[in-house]
């Protein structure tokens, strides 16, 4: 075990685990992307995600310590300066995957949760797909099925790489070199589109306004999925309300954005311009119990990497360890 996740442990035993009274602050905001029993190719070489089971027990654990609102609770809460009572919690998912209907919104409905998804406008109605979505599905085939190597090879110049060193190259091949996947799967007769035609991944127009009417939030998560520390400052901006645009012009949540991948070194001038136009606006990372020198930009707890009855008291003892060093605050420059 790494030394850091020793001393955290330590931490979380010796503070009294999780409880509401060493919870940090007075929201938890927990993220995923979907929750489902099945194997989804495009997500397999990406990330773990939870299946029903355990997304249930997730639920049942954090309801022991927070009270969950929707979002227009939420914002009356981070307004109001009231903080008597239960903590709450407000449930987010990201990137529109279509189990948020199938599978998560009848759980949630059932247990009278609320959630936001936070969504890229490209990939609505199965236009595109996530770099790292097609990412995931070449090295799936690559992995399952007989492909001629040397062809990825070329295209990647790794010419005498082997079949785990090139899908490792292709694991990080960057959002300004997305083409290149684009290129890979062309050499390996993959195709993009007859995957999304087939599998529809993402939610399309219809379905998240239905969603609206079932009494779920869809926010906005930038235009098509970029990592900002790749993009100018005007090519964030850009992204950023292009997609706010999208969400308002459908009547879906306006004053909601979530960062795609993490905000980590986002200027201070891009949340300055930010709530220049949109002074209501709420934003959202992904770096875990922490605060920002911009009040309305709030971390988010990444929920998909183990169970919540381990997410939540690392998270408290690592906050807790940060404290005397004041390293709890993201300022921005």
């Amino acid at each position: 075990m790494p030394f850091k996740d020793t001393i955290i442990n330590l931490v979380s035993k010796f503070s009294g685990g999780m409880s509401t009274q060493n919870y940090p602050l007075d929201y938890c905001i927990p993220l995923y992307h979907t929750v489902s029993d099945e194997t989804l190719p495009h997500l397999k070489h990406l990330y773990p995600y939870k299946s029903e089971k355990e997304f249930e027990k997730d639920l049942d654990y954090l309801l022991k310590y927070f009270n969950f609102v929707d979002w227009d609770g939420f914002r009356r809460f981070q307004e109001s300066g009231n903080r008597g009572g239960k903590k709450v919690a407000l449930l987010t998912f990201d990137d529109g995957f279509s189990e948020f209907l199938h599978v998560v919104a009848p759980i949630l409905e059932r247990r009278g949760i609320y959630a936001v998804n936070f969504i890229n406008p490209a990939f609505v109605d199965q236009q595109d797909m996530l770099f790292r979505c097609k990412a995931s599905l070449l090295i799936e085939k690559i992995k399952s099925e007989k492909v001629d190597i040397s062809l990825l090879q070329n295209i990647s110049g790794l010419r005498y790489g082997a079949t785990d060193e090139i899908c490792s190259h292709i694991l990080k091949t960057g959002y300004k070199k997305r083409v290149l996947l684009d290129l890979y799967a062309e050499a390996i007769d993959l195709d993009f589109k007859d995957y999304l035609r087939k599998n529809k991944p993402y939610l399309d127009l219809a379905q998240l306004q239905e969603l609206k009417t079932r009494g779920f939030g869809i926010g906005a998560h930038s235009w098509n999925h970029p990592y900002y520390s790749e993009l100018t400052l005007d090519e964030q901006l850009e992204t950023t309300f292009s997609s706010l645009d999208f969400v308002k012009t459908h009547a879906f949540l306006a004053d909601a954005f979530a960062f795609p991948f993490t905000d980590f070194g986002v200027s201070k001038s891009f949340f300055e311009q930010l709530y220049r136009r949109c002074p209501d606006l709420y934003s959202f990372g992904t770096a875990g119990i922490k605060t920002d020198a911009f009040a309305h930009n709030l971390q988010r707890i990444p929920m998909e990497h183990d169970s919540a009855a381990n997410i939540l008291p690392k998270e408290t003892a690592y906050f807790l360890l940060k404290k005397p060093f004041k390293k709890n605050l993201i300022i921005r420059k």
